[in-house]
């Protein structure tokens, strides 16, 4: 492994301390785009750390932990949403999109944290969620005392029923969450009246974007957090917003009763997203050409391909997308060299950069997901091996990354929670646990032997808000960071590598030739890496040792189930 400048151990939080970075291809006064190849680290605030002994993570813990992912090495932070809300969704349902929720701080926290961030050196972004809001918003609450017809309403999909009486919905539609898209309200006189569109809860009713006055509010928010200081946005449900104007019936009604699957092409995709997306760059570069410092726009795109993913980062539109094909790509190297060909052709042509991204907070976490078997809290040897490997290979590719928390410390899925302390709307909605997202969102381990491992402190300590096991203290940051064989400190060493190397950045990708279990890749003048996908050790594709392994590799050989950088002469 790469020698990194010595630096304080310790889980440190407030007071830790940086090494030093050595001089890179991202230079200060470049007019290379900071967000084009930046790490970011996705703060999921719920579980990140709580500052208050509430059992709820909140924006001051956020701020307690920069410090931490300073020393980790990534480029900024996005943190989860924290406006007003019910919390039906845990916070994808808002009620305010100008303020915050009294349990994450208040807009005092905020700027502080954005502060802080920034005086480390560090991007903020946060989450906007454009395609529908609470039920508890003042704009629903008026539509509902309003009665149909009135313009209230025309900011949301409210529609007459069909059947003799309005009893039965205006389509098809199913939610992503599962059951009908639609809900009937009561009218203001106590008569059953009109359904209104909802493609994930009820309470979380979807915005009609073909009403004008909405894309004006929407102006606002971005201008009003902007003003305080974040630098950028990840945009919830990119694809969603407009809906096919009549409203028609799918062609198959069973097509998205798969939950989360966003696959019907009436509520999905309209042609109208574009020009809205354009509205919001012009804002973000009316902002940058004031200081010179872009502000980014990164989508939660689901398309079924990358070619229509790259319609949405033209250089007028969303400047990058998240590419969820690398996520969702079982552990195979011929379709690992498929999606990622697909995404450099695809996406890269834009004259944007893929953005690569292995875990999130609504999908089951790689040390699980690559076990290749169904785990029952501790996973088998392969998960944690492959998904040391593939995060060597996430590091490696060109473009920008996105690191979900607890990622870095190789936190595998909680997969056996209880059904009584499941939170997720979609576990309540279908009564399936299929596609739950509970176990991922389990309160991060700090430190200690025992819940709340250092996550959650204060006088009167509550329990977090999601239960964390026994075996937890196993992956608790302090041991982490105390083991240099770690996954923190893998991932501390790739990116100091992927900043310090000039082969990094956006350079091409060259495949190499390799034996069918193998993926072999050169970046830019000899930095080579390769990705074994059997459990058997092969030969390596370059002499030497490398200068960074995702497990002991020695020169001339490549384990099972590993990943590694080498950098080779070329002119030899």
């Amino acid at each position: 492994m790469t020698s990194i400048p010595a630096s304080d151990e310790a889980t440190g939080l407030a007071t830790a301390t940086t090494a030093p970075r050595p001089s890179t291809h991202r230079t200060e006064g470049s007019p290379h785009a900071w967000w084009r190849d930046a790490v970011i680290y996705q703060i999921y605030l719920r579980s990140f750390l709580d500052s208050t002994g509430d059992g709820i993570g909140d924006l001051a813990g956020a701020r307690l932990g920069l410090p931490y992912l300073k020393k980790l090495g990534v480029d900024g932070i996005w943190l989860s949403p924290f406006y007003p809300s019910p919390q039906h969704d845990h916070g994808y349902d808002v009620a305010d999109y100008l303020d915050v929720d009294p349990i994450f701080g208040d807009l005092e926290e905020f700027d502080r944290l954005v502060h802080d961030a920034h005086r480390l050196g560090l991007k903020v972004l946060m989450d906007i969620v454009p395609n529908h809001c609470s039920s508890e918003h003042a704009w629903f609450k008026a539509a509902l005392a309003e009665g149909p017809g009135g313009p209230a309403r025309a900011r949301f999909h409210f529609a007459d029923g069909r059947g003799t009486d309005g009893e039965l919905p205006p389509n098809n539609w199913h939610a992503m969450f599962g059951g009908p898209a639609w809900s009937r309200v009561t009218e203001p006189d106590g008569t059953p009246g009109q359904w209104y569109l909802h493609l994930f809860t009820p309470e979380q009713p979807d915005l009609n974007w073909r009403e004008p006055s909405v894309g004006e509010h929407f102006h606002e928010v971005l201008r009003f957090w902007l003003d305080r200081g974040v630098d950028g946005f990840r945009i919830d449900v990119a694809a969603g917003l407009f809906k096919h104007p009549e409203l028609p019936d799918s062609d198959d009604p069973t097509i998205d009763e798969r939950t989360r699957d966003s696959v019907n092409p009436l509520a999905w995709n309209q042609p109208e997203i574009h020009e809205e997306w354009r509205r919001w760059r012009a804002i973000c570069d009316e902002y940058a050409a004031r200081d010179g410092n872009d502000r980014l726009l990164v989508g939660e795109v689901s398309v079924p391909t990358p070619l229509e993913q790259a319609k949405y980062v033209r250089s007028d539109e969303l400047h990058q997308a998240f590419f969820f094909h690398l996520l969702t790509a079982p552990w195979n190297p011929d379709v690992f060299r498929k999606v990622i060909s697909e995404a450099m052709r695809d996406i890269a042509d834009t004259g944007s950069t893929v953005t690569w991204v292995l875990n999130n907070h609504d999908q089951v976490r790689t040390v699980t997901r690559y076990a290749g078997e169904p785990a029952t809290g501790e996973v088998s040897c392969l998960g944690p091996a492959r998904a040391r490997a593939a995060a060597l290979l996430m590091l490696a590719l060109p473009g920008a990354a996105y690191v979900y928390q607890g990622e870095e410390l190789g936190l595998p899925e909680v997969v056996d929670l209880p059904d009584e302390v499941l939170t997720d709307p979609i576990f309540h909605r279908t009564g399936s646990r299929q596609h739950i997202r509970d176990g991922c969102r389990v309160p991060l381990p700090w430190s200690g032997h025992a819940s709340p491992f250092g996550f959650t402190t204060g006088e009167a300590v509550a329990q977090p808000w999601l239960p964390q096991p026994e075996w937890f203290a196993e992956h608790a940051t302090d041991r982490a960071l105390a083991d240099t064989d770690s996954f923190w400190h893998l991932y501390r060493e790739g990116l100091y590598l992927r900043r310090s190397l000039p082969q990094m950045g956006e350079g091409p990708l060259v495949w190499m030739e390799s034996p069918p279990e193998v993926l072999a890749f050169m970046r830019g003048d000899g930095l080579v890496c390769a990705i074994n996908f059997s459990d058997h050790p092969v030969p390596a594709p370059v002499t030497g040792a490398p200068i960074l392994a995702s497990t002991s590799c020695p020169p001339g050989t490549l384990p099972g189930s590993a990943a590694a950088w080498w950098i080779t002469d070329l002119t030899g």
